[in-house]
């Protein structure tokens, strides 16, 4: 997962707390491709990525594998959240309204969006699934920092 992060350029706290946000449902294969049947556009992996997403990052990245691949290989759809994100971080406006850290605004891209994210960056405010997301990304930050220092990176656990 760290080397996910600073291949994207994108800090390591910001991406483990975007998978401590996402692991909501269970992400055993088995289990995705049961849920991928009864819900075709579902998102696929650990990192709960959907397809339109995945299909941008894939080509803006040059990626050969393919949607499918996210819900059985999860250090694929790590790398590919982290590649995602580094895109958001590189579309979001330098200035922004103060209300939000850069992690949290690109934490509501990665749920909501890029535009909303950007739209939320020139102060819109979130709408209750957005708000809802955030709250629980700021919850579950100082758990994703003892994770990572859990892996021996006690130096990522604060950066952010």
């Amino acid at each position: 997962m760290v080397r996910s992060a600073e291949e994207a350029a994108v800090s390591p706290l910001l991406v483990m707390t975007v998978l401590h946000n996402e692991a909501y449902k269970p992400h055993h294969p088995l289990l995705e491709r049961l849920w991928q049947w009864w819900k075709p556009e579902a998102a696929y992996g650990v990192a709960n990525m959907h397809r339109a997403t995945f299909e941008r990052v894939r080509r803006t990245h040059d990626l050969s594998e393919r949607w499918q691949d996210l819900r059985d290989d999860p250090t694929f759809a790590i790398h590919a959240a982290a590649l995602h994100l580094k895109d958001l971080d590189r579309s979001l406006p330098k200035r922004h309204v103060r209300r939000y850290t850069r992690d949290e605004l690109l934490a509501l891209g990665y749920n909501a969006g890029e535009r909303n994210m950007q739209a939320f960056a020139r102060g819109v405010p979130p709408g209750p699934l957005a708000r809802s997301y955030l709250h629980r990304f700021r919850a579950y930050r100082s758990r994703a920092a003892e994770a990572l220092a859990d892996c021996g990176r006690p130096g990522d656990a604060v950066a952010g």
